[in-house]
């Protein structure tokens, strides 16, 4: 059955970090929100059935995988992906970024380095900081309106700073790149020369646009693999963070070994027992769900297209590759940081993502969401015409 995505559902009073903490932050309390990655449609309906009857069963333990669980999750990512993962391999977190934050502190030490690629998702570097190591950043190229890897400069800087792990974006937020083959093997070759481990957040997987191919870095090769610490979840995917699940894969089992012993010292062990039966619910039965979503975005993002070239035609779109975010570059209208930002929020009663905050090259832009009904990104798109006007 065709879904309504141009449902309006409201939000608000549901402790939703994206419309009702937006006081505490400093905003607004009614400003119409496209910053945080969270999309405002419900979730595919396999998965809102599973969790009522597990809900209707009204006992919450503590729970554990079981082997069905895996099963979907393999056939999920050898079907999609072209990539097989093992039971072993899998490890489950409460998100991918305290994923992150467990992997910094397993395979480096304080004082030691990590390198990212900026502009890119903020929690990097704050991981990074929040765990005493020392940030490096490759800063990516803008050439041309397209984002490309400065190779040269990834490998320097591995050299001169001693870079221990590199955490790949992939896809890439907030470019929207989606690497090619070519550009990940480029990637694992500097990483495997120096013994680089590679931690890829990779929760963006399956937002690809057409004509555009992920390829999960562990997939490579199994040299590759063997360095590889792959973070997925279904929280993008299916619109589930708030069920704090996330599947991680390492196949390398001295990784995997330190990985878990960090992991036991955060004091997590049993995953949410609504998370795992959302997830599995997902896996198995989401796909044509997500057929029909990734069609309406690429739709938003047509429509979008359209609307900045007639309205805005001074606000240039980074065409995307993946993802659905858009990064968009208003640094034709000359304004700082600050008062570019004060327009969005003052003028045009928008909440979006300040483009510095991404690190390096993120000055003079801003991020928005446009995973959400027609209706809503075209009301916060007209006032951003009026507000620029």
């Amino acid at each position: 059955m065709p879904i309504n995505f141009d449902e309006i559902i409201d939000r608000r009073n549901t402790s939703c970090l994206k419309y009702d903490f937006a006081a505490e932050r400093g905003y607004p309390a009614d400003i119409l929100p496209f910053w945080v990655a969270d999309m405002d449609f419900r979730a595919p309906a396999p998965v809102i059935a599973a969790i009522k009857e597990r809900a209707d069963h009204g006992i919450f333990g503590y729970t554990q995988v079981k082997d069905d669980y895996f099963t979907v999750l393999q056939n999920w990512f050898r079907t999609r992906h072209d990539w097989t993962v093992e039971r072993s391999d899998l490890i489950i977190t409460p998100g991918v970024v305290f994923a992150i934050a467990n992997a910094i502190r397993a395979f480096t030490k304080k004082g030691e380095s990590i390198l990212i690629q900026q502009p890119v998702y903020y929690p990097f570097a704050n991981m990074i900081r929040q765990n005493e190591r020392v940030l490096v950043d490759s800063p990516l190229r803008l050439i041309e309106g397209h984002y490309e890897i400065d190779f040269e400069d990834f490998e320097q800087k591995v050299i001169e700073h001693s870079v221990k792990l590199f955490i790949l974006c992939s896809p890439h937020n907030p470019v929207g790149r989606v690497w090619t083959r070519a550009e990940l093997e480029q990637l694992a070759a500097v990483c495997l020369r120096h013994n680089i481990i590679v931690v890829a957040d990779e929760i963006h997987e399956e937002f690809v646009r057409p004509g555009f191919h992920h390829i999960p870095f562990a997939s490579l090769s199994e040299e590759a693999a063997a360095i590889t610490v792959t973070c997925t979840s279904p929280s993008k995917t299916f619109n589930l963070a708030g069920l704090q699940i996330s599947n991680i894969f390492i196949r390398n089992a001295q990784l995997r070994r330190r990985f878990k012993e960090e992991l036991g010292r955060t004091g997590y062990d049993e995953p949410n027992t609504l998370g795992l039966t959302g997830a599995k619910a997902a896996y198995e039965h989401g796909a044509e769900w997500l057929t029909q979503l990734l069609a309406y975005i690429e739709e938003n993002y047509a429509r979008t297209k359209s609307f900045l070239a007639a309205h805005l035609p001074k606000v240039k779109i980074i065409e995307p590759e993946g993802t659905y975010l858009l990064w968009l570059d208003f640094s034709a209208y000359g304004l700082t940081d600050e008062a570019l930002n004060e327009k969005i929020i003052r003028d045009a009663h928008l909440w979006l993502d300040d483009g510095p905050i991404f690190g390096a090259g993120g000055s003079g832009f801003q991020r928005i969401n446009i995973a959400c009904p027609w209706a809503t990104l075209e009301t916060g798109l007209q006032n951003l015409a009026e507000a620029f006007a």
